[in-house]
């Protein structure tokens, strides 16, 4: 089983709309996908078609409820979406870290510390998913620093915008350390997300972002985007030669995925 994140601390980059696209595009080739939704805007949950009132996700993360009691299958568009099972969000989820501050004696004896939490309730599924794909909140809080730990690899999308890098190097902090201390086989990519090639400035940006960082093919800010999320259908279903359906395309592909 095979654990993404994609994540970044900064907001409006594109996040949920990656982290849709690629759930959809593994469902699709016939890959058990497990999504998991962390951020308490819940906006991948809603986009995959379910809504709920109140996640139980805190209390599955310090074992107090079972996984099969919080799974739900998706209800898109789409045949391949019986591939898809979701661990749904809701804005309950924004408390917690206070939660697990309550909960830190019952934490430390079940898994060690908060950090391992999320690596350790996954280690226990055993309904045979090939992927767990993971959205988390724009913040370098718990949610994220417990997904480093328990993915193989972060994706990371990425505006060509000084805000948007100076979050980057802030966020690329913390992947070393957990690196270091926590996960030594956790791997990164950045996916230059919301791309206006036609603006120098941009293209300059881009540039210096591929000369300090290893980035996949970009994804261009282009209508078919808005189109997918609207209308709660992958790139792939709004027509076969679309351009949006070009740029993930050439995506999955640079990621072997």
């Amino acid at each position: 089983m095979e654990v993404i994140t994609v994540g970044n601390n900064k907001g409006g980059v594109g996040k949920t709309m990656q982290c849709y696209q690629l759930i959809c595009h593994l469902a699709n080739k016939g890959k058990k996908v497990l999504a998991v939704d962390l951020d308490s805007q819940a906006n991948l949950s809603s986009t995959l078609g379910v809504q709920i009132q109140r996640t139980l996700i805190p209390e599955w993360l310090i074992g107090d409820v079972p996984f099969e009691d919080l799974v739900i299958s998706s209800e898109g568009k789409g045949d391949f979406h019986e591939n898809i099972d979701i661990v749904a969000s809701s804005r309950h989820l924004a408390n917690l870290s206070k939660l697990l501050i309550l909960s830190e004696a019952e934490i430390r004896k079940n898994a060690g510390r908060k950090e391992r939490l999320l690596k350790k309730r996954l280690g226990d599924i055993k309904l045979g998913y090939d992927f767990v794909v993971i959205d988390t909140p724009p913040i370098l809080g718990d949610e994220l620093i417990m997904s480093l730990v328990a993915s193989n690899k972060i994706l990371i999308p990425t505006q060509a915008q000084d805000y948007s890098i100076d979050g980057l190097e802030e966020l690329m902090d913390t992947f070393e350390i957990i690196k270091e201390t926590e996960n030594p086989k956790l791997e990164f990519a950045i996916i230059p997300s919301m791309v206006n090639g036609r603006r120098n400035i941009e293209k300059q940006r881009m540039s210096e972002l591929a000369q300090s960082f290893h980035c996949t093919p970009g994804i261009r800010n282009l209508v078919q985007m808005q189109e997918s999320i609207s209308l709660k259908k992958p790139v792939f279903m709004l027509g076969k030669n679309n351009q949006g359906k070009q740029d993930y395309d050439a995506l999955w592909e640079s990621l072997d995925l």
